[in-house]
């Protein structure tokens, strides 16, 4: 079943000043030019609920949207933006970390990797740093329509390969496409029975 509904809420710099807890919560995010808003856009059939900009690190803030008076979507901000000081890369890791630990409602990230980019450090550190905490998480491959099915293939077979070096087992993953909207239905299954299942 498609979304039907999807509104934006609020934009904050601050985790406590978040809508209040009463829905499930699901977080987006990732590298910055990782594709995340049109992710965003395709998961929700909206061609600009989250706004899409040619210039990496553009989302700086919380970004909540009400989906089907339902759920919550969150677009945090990217990580690893190298033109930026060191002190806004701090900002922006102290408001995630203060964001992805405070939301008792918050019951699964989805940490987006462009599927056309070996495994990064940076990736696997936050996805790591995510697993030493007990933080659900799972893995969106982006911007597959760019690579044909073998590469494809080969790709998600090194990343599980690398991801098992560290991890008993691989989390699990999601193979998308904004352009072609792949993987959307996939997405969607996932959350559903997590939505069902949801107690306040």
């Amino acid at each position: 079943m498609p979304v039907k509904q999807a509104e934006f809420l609020v934009s904050n710099s601050d985790p406590a000043l978040c809508p209040k807890s009463d829905r499930p919560e699901y977080a987006f995010i990732g590298r910055s030019n990782v594709g995340k808003s049109s992710l965003i856009n395709m998961l929700t059939s909206r061609s600009s609920l989250a706004k899409i900009s040619g210039k990496p690190g553009k989302t700086q803030l919380i970004n909540h949207f009400l989906i089907d008076n339902e759920w919550y979507l969150v677009d945090l901000p990217g990580y690893g933006y190298a033109q930026v000081s060191k002190t806004e890369r701090e900002k922006f890791a102290t408001l995630i970390d203060g964001y992805l630990t405070s939301r008792p409602n918050l019951l699964c990230i989805f940490v987006l990797v462009d599927a056309r980019i070996e495994p990064q450090k940076l990736d696997l550190d936050f996805m790591a740093n995510l697993g030493e905490r007990g933080l659900p998480f799972v893995i969106v491959f982006t911007k597959t329509e760019k690579l044909n099915a073998t590469k494809l293939q080969t790709t998600l077979d090194n990343y599980r390969a690398r991801l098992l070096e560290e991890w008993e087992e691989a989390p699990q993953f999601f193979v998308t496409s904004a352009i072609t909207a792949a993987g959307r239905e996939d997405l969607l299954a996932f959350i559903r029975p997590l939505n069902a299942g949801y107690k306040k």
